[in-house]
């Protein structure tokens, strides 16, 4: 007796499937990346939920803002006994990170409250500017701002910026509306607590420790 054959009508589903795991085990999926990626996933969502809950993740999908990632679930959500070992890592933030993305996240609420685009682009000085009076003076221009430009590129690579091309001027930065689903209100309000403690210390010390950053949306460790 030979072996059945899958169909194609059922074979493309499951390579769409595969090709959707992998790329979410990877990182973020935006609509705007890959349209037919996306809508394979608006197809296939409550399959990829139950694939990626073997795997003790979840899937947390914003269709309005076009975005899609994995994050742990919670350790309430797991007995000790089915507790897995954790695929998404948990990064800790120095401050000066912390507090640029609680900046952007409020410029971000800011930017929806006056309606309009919906892309919130930044030029590199509004960016340095907007940290800037929260750090130390420094008698070192040049060098206070390559301090910035790489807790920038931190967030560049953490996924909540997007590095816009440029023809030979200023850099710019596109905000990426994933940051919502990371900076929370919760989230703004400990920041902001530490933050009140970091001013009042700002003249000596060490500010305090940075902020553990919730599960990065750029993959799978």
């Amino acid at each position: 007796m030979e072996e059945a054959q899958p169909t194609p009508s059922t074979a493309a589903p499951q390579a769409d499937l595969s090709v959707l795991a992998i790329a979410l085990l990877k990182g973020v999926l935006y609509r705007d990346a890959d349209e037919h990626l996306w809508s394979a996933l608006l197809d296939l969502q409550a399959r990829i939920r139950d694939y990626v809950a073997v795997l003790g993740l979840e899937l947390i999908l914003d269709e309005a803002e076009g975005y899609a990632f994995l994050k742990s679930r919670s350790s309430a959500e797991e007995s000790a006994a089915s507790a897995l070992p954790r695929l998404i890592a948990r990064r800790p933030l120095s401050f000066p990170v912390s507090l640029l993305l609680a900046l952007l996240r409020k410029k971000l609420a800011e930017f929806d409250a006056g309606g309009g685009d919906t892309r919130l682009v930044l030029s590199r000085d509004e960016i340095v500017e907007l940290v800037r009076v929260f750090l130390p003076d420094s008698s070192n221009e040049a060098r206070l701002i390559d301090q910035i430009e790489t807790h920038i590129n931190k967030i560049v690579d953490l996924g909540f910026l997007r590095r816009l091309k440029t023809a030979g001027g200023p850099a710019s930065f596109e905000v990426r509306r994933i940051l919502k689903a990371f900076v929370d209100a919760q989230w703004l309000a400990d920041f902001d607590a530490r933050l009140a403690a970091y001013q009042a210390q700002l003249g000596g010390g060490e500010p305090a420790a940075g902020a553990s950053h919730p599960n990065r949306p750029g993959g799978a460790a």
